[in-house]
């Protein structure tokens, strides 16, 4: 499957960001959806990630409460909501996708990053 990702960019400390990635295949509900970044020097790691029916979520401690998750499947598309961007969401955001079905565990496929920095 591949994935494309978008929505990244500049803003300021406190402003909201969506990050929208589209899956290519009509098997998208399938799939365990997920969210990770990568800021410089540092690994990467699963901010949100969202089950096939869209029911269960789960978040990186430091976003819970300022970042949501979902998935559209008539879209083929999941989204990240960033909301209080803080300087240290700084990162290369990535979307994946996930046959095995945990939350934030392996991934199967890996789309595109997209940059998002947060300015002070």
């Amino acid at each position: 499957v591949q994935l494309q990702a978008s929505g990244g960019g500049l803003v300021q400390a406190g402003d909201s960001l969506r990050l929208s990635c589209a899956a290519s295949e009509r098997t998208f509900s399938s799939y365990v959806m997920e969210w990770f970044r990568q800021a410089p020097g540092k690994e990467r790691e699963c901010v949100a990630a969202i089950n096939r029916s869209g029911g269960s979520t789960v978040f990186l401690d430091s976003v819970k409460g300022r970042f949501t998750i979902s998935r559209d499947h008539a879209k083929n598309t999941v989204y990240l909501q960033m909301n209080n961007l803080k300087p240290e969401d700084t990162a290369v955001y990535y979307c994946a996708a996930d046959r095995i079905g945990v939350l934030c565990g392996t991934v199967s496929y890996w789309g595109k990053g997209t940059q998002v920095t947060v300015s002070s």
